[in-house]
């Protein structure tokens, strides 16, 4: 709790000294009293990094952290009231006001009543962090100066980290061809078997799986390969539904349980399948029956794969064949380390390094997980020092279970910089084995101010600071299973292991809570809570009362609107709210009253037609998803009044997003499914969107222009347009021949009006880096100003049957380093022949029937647009 307290503080402090001078607390002589908050909180912040290192021993010391940490909360809560005030009265100042009442609001309200109150308020919390001041002498903490707190690991690119091939799995070749051994023979009494690989957390029986799910014999012996993660949630409904996700790509929202146990039934008969159950936790037999039942239709020979940690799980799904998974080989384990910690060549550098490695090795119990968590820690560190502080902590000293890899993955906790220890933490909310988008996740950090402005240049955005955490965090392999969505940009998914999970849920310490209706024990400090139940009723859970400095709220389930309106009435201190996969069609127009919520998703609501205008009030909303609500008939008329939205993703019925309104801090905006639209904007400020830098347009077959002048575009970096084939992409911007845009990436998929590249694009000849053209069937030549794109290094083109050849002077991208062509054949006969001296520096080229390539580098990672474009 310290770690979090640290970062609480910092926040709090550089809030004060901004707030403090602010015209509103200037004018009411609050400045004083901000002032003297913030100095006794630079007292106490230089003792919390002792704290931390002695909490663990000391109960007392831990109450008085998390008495402190209430308070830094409660302090952080009034600031921001300050800060809201400031916006409102900004907008008012900026658009005007048509309310009499807004007016009287700012004439009367304002002056009286709302300081008074911030008065008592600030009061109070400065007589509680006075009393802790003054109780901290008694733990005799040491003045630490943070020094390398902030410091970051040593970065490895993602692709190297994250993007391992099956094939790199160590130690387990012997397991797999034994697995594999069981698949090929059916029981004779039985069209589908069951085969359980049972081992503890953190041996790797999902690796194992996934060796065995994509060997090339196995996809030859079944017809059909399925895929399910179902972790402690055994929902026959759920994995029904999954299971056919697998098997088919997408199934009808709108299918009741009949119709899918019929549909799955109709996927499964007369045919020989392989179905993946991964990370059971299940041991009711009747449960099981409920599934299985709908299962044994398969062809003779069929297989169910199961993982579970336990023999009782194994049991109670009728295995047919159980494989007990060993821990790995001292060997194996060592060699692992190696490829965790060490760059490749240097393990013959460095043999005192590898002595200590065994060592630490032989602390880990033939456990991957524990190996590969502590290699990564020390990765690139040649210090022998460090090497030594990981084998001799006190941390293993602890009394611990067999083959217990807890104390590893503490150990590797411990030694993360705060800011990190804040958004590691900040994952239990979420259930075991959830699937993280890279980019929700950070807006979500983005919520609750968890990520440091630190930025490595002037450019650098809180998005790209975002970036670096999950990437050090995949460095460190606290997230695994990563799966890049698109090449040439930071989108991605990944998975964080159970055990990984339990070590987040255990140094959250209170500030995160699963609620069901019976949860009657939670504790009043809880920021962050999760409603999981399936079949939450009409009622309230009671334990919901004595709740009211809640930030987070999410849903995992069907939501009834009593309760999304009881959340919004006790939680005014919201930062985020994720109303996602809901189904009602009103929402509450109390929403308006959560001044402090910054991200807000309302994502694959089918039913919802408008929003409320009460939500134009969030003027610190950051975050708001709209996607897939397909019934939504426009955006709220004043969206302009929510000055500090940089995100919006959207799906609408209307033929225009906006009609009029300026989006100033806007950064990244994405706008999915719109059948009916025709244009982006109406009489839309021509500077409003000048901070925009990603642009997402998909399946928006009306869709005829942007309506956008590109000259204003200029922070603009990725733009993706797909399946827009009525949109015409000239205009804006074409004549400026000194315009200078930022552009980096452009792909463009289904454009049937795209017969040349735009003009606007040769003002990015100094940054576009990676053009990707797909389906684009009347384009006819690619521009003669081409060359002029000295930054790129990647040129895709599929399925452009008119494009013939490549432009002269191609030989002039020296810095092309990939050409992809295919379902171009009068291109790619082209490229072989006549054209082959115009591409012969690239040095890999991929074209219809042929591939040449200097890189042994698999790139089968390079997605179609459509794989991504429907990411909410």
């Amino acid at each position: 709790m310290a770690e979090l307290a640290f970062g609480i503080i910092g926040n709090v402090i550089e809030k004060l000294g901004f707030v403090a001078y602010q015209e509103f607390c200037l004018a009411w002589g609050f400045k004083s009293d901000l002032e003297k908050l913030q100095h006794t909180m630079s007292i106490i912040k230089v003792v919390l990094l002792d704290a931390e290192k002695k909490q663990a021993s000391d109960p007392l010391l831990r109450l008085w952290i998390g008495q402190l940490n209430d308070v830094l909360y409660d302090a952080e809560d009034v600031l921001e009231e300050i800060e809201y005030q400031a916006l409102r009265k900004q907008v008012v100042a900026t658009y005007g006001s048509t309310s009499t009442k807004v007016r009287h609001f700012f004439s009367s309200s304002i002056t009286r009543a709302f300081p008074f109150k911030l008065a008592h308020k600030i009061k109070g919390i400065r007589e509680r962090l006075d009393a802790i001041n003054a109780e901290k002498d008694q733990f005799k903490l040491m003045t630490i100066i943070h020094g390398d707190a902030h410091v970051m690991h040593p970065l490895r690119d993602i692709d190297s980290i994250s993007f391992v091939q099956p094939s790199t799995v160590i130690g387990r070749g012997k397991d797999q061809k034994k697995i594999i051994n069981l698949l090929m023979h059916p029981d004779g009494n039985k069209n589908v078997n069951v085969i359980s690989i049972v081992g503890l957390g953190g041996l790797g029986k999902t690796a194992l799986a996934k060796l065995v799910y994509n060997d090339e014999q196995v996809v030859r012996l079944f017809q059909l390969r399925m895929w399910v993660c179902v972790s402690e949630d055994f929902s026959v409904t759920r994995l029904i539904k999954e299971i056919l996700k697998s098997a088919c790509g997408t199934i009808d929202p709108n299918w009741n349980v009949d119709a899918l146990q019929t549909k799955l039934r109709d996927v499964l008969r007369d045919t020989k399948f392989l179905l993946v159950l991964d990370d059971v936790w299940n041991d009711d037999h009747n449960k099981w029956i409920g599934l299985r039942d709908l299962l044994i239709g398969g062809c003779k020979g069929s297989k169910i794969i199961v993982t579970t940690r336990s023999n009782s799980v194994a049991s109670a799904m009728e295995t047919d064949s159980t494989y007990s998974l060993e821990g790995l080989s001292q060997e194996d384990c060592l060699s692992l380390f190696v490829k965790c910690a060490l760059k490749e060549g240097e393990e013959n550098q460095h043999p005192n390094l590898l002595k200590i490695g065994k060592e630490i090795v032989e602390k880990c119990k033939g456990v991957p997980l524990a190996v590969r968590t502590l290699g990564s820690l020390l990765y690139s560190k040649v210090d022998e020092h460090e090497w030594e502080f990981v084998r001799d902590n006190e941390i293993w000293k602890l009394k611990q279970k067999e083959r217990d890899i807890l104390p590893a993955l503490q150990l590797s906790y411990d030694q993360m910089p705060i800011h990190l220890k804040r958004c590691f933490s900040f994952c239990s909310i979420f259930p075991k084995d959830y699937i993280f988008y890279s980019d929700t996740l950070i807006h979500m950090w983005m919520a609750h101010g968890l990520l440091l402005e630190t930025s490595l240049n002037k450019k650098q955005k809180l998005k790209d600071v975002g970036d670096l955490y999950i990437n050090e965090l995949l460095s460190r392999s606290f997230f695994q299973d990563v799966d890049k969505l698109l090449p040439c940009f930071p989108l991605y998914t990944f998975k964080m292991h159970d055990l990984i999970h339990d070590l987040a849920i255990s140094v959250a310490q209170g500030e995160c809570s699963v609620v069901d209706l019976g949860n009657k024990d939670i504790s009043g400090t809880i920021r962050h809570l999760l409603f999981s139940v399936e079949d939450l009723s009409q009622e309230v859970p009671k334990c919901l009362d004595k709740l009211t400095k809640v930030r987070t709220v999410r849903f995992t389930a069907e939501l009834p609107v009593p309760l999304v309106e009881a959340c919004i009435f006790r939680f005014k201190y919201l930062r985020l709210l994720d109303l996602s996969e809901s189904s009602f069609e009103v929402l509450p127009s109390s929403i308006g009253t959560l001044k402090h919520l910054r991200n807000l998703d309302l994502s694959n609501n089918n039913r919802i037609k408008l929003l409320p205008n009460s939500i134009v009030k969030l003027h610190k909303l950051q975050t708001l998803v709209l996607l897939g609500c397909s019934e939504l008939e426009r955006l709220p008329k004043d969206i302009r009044n929510m000055i500090g939205l940089q995100r919006l993703s959207v799906t609408t019925k209307y033929t225009c997003l906006l009609e009029n309104g300026s989006l100033n801090s806007l950064q990244f905006l994405d706008v999915i499914g719109c059948s009916r639209l025709e244009v982006l904007f109406h009489e839309i400020d021509s500077q409003c969107l000048t901070n925009l830098r990603t642009l997402m347009i998909g399946g928006c077959e009306s869709l005829t222009s942007l309506s956008l002048n590109i000259k204003h575009l200029t922070a603009l970096e990725f733009i993706l347009i797909s399946d827009c084939p009525s949109l015409n992409l000239m205009g804006g911007g074409e004549d400026n021949q000194d315009l200078k845009l930022s552009l980096q990436t452009l792909l463009i998929e289904g454009s049937l009006m795209l017969e040349v590249l735009p003009q606007w694009l040769q003002r990015s000849a100094n940054t576009l880096q990676y053009l990707h053209i797909v389906g684009c069937e009347n384009i006819t030549a690619l521009p003669e100003w081409l060359p002029i794109l000295k930054s790129l290094h990647t040129l895709v083109i599929q399925y452009c049957p008119k494009l013939s050849s490549l432009p002269e002077g191609t030989h002039h991208l020296t810095a092309l380093r990939k050409l992809e062509i295919r379902g171009c054949p009068k291109l790619s006969r082209k490229c072989k022949r006549e054209d082959q001296s115009k591409v012969a520096h690239v040095r890999e080229i991929e074209l219809d029937d042929d591939t040449r390539s200097t890189s042994t580098e698999e790139e089968d990672d390079q997605l179609p647009c459509h794989e991504f474009r429907m990411h909410a």
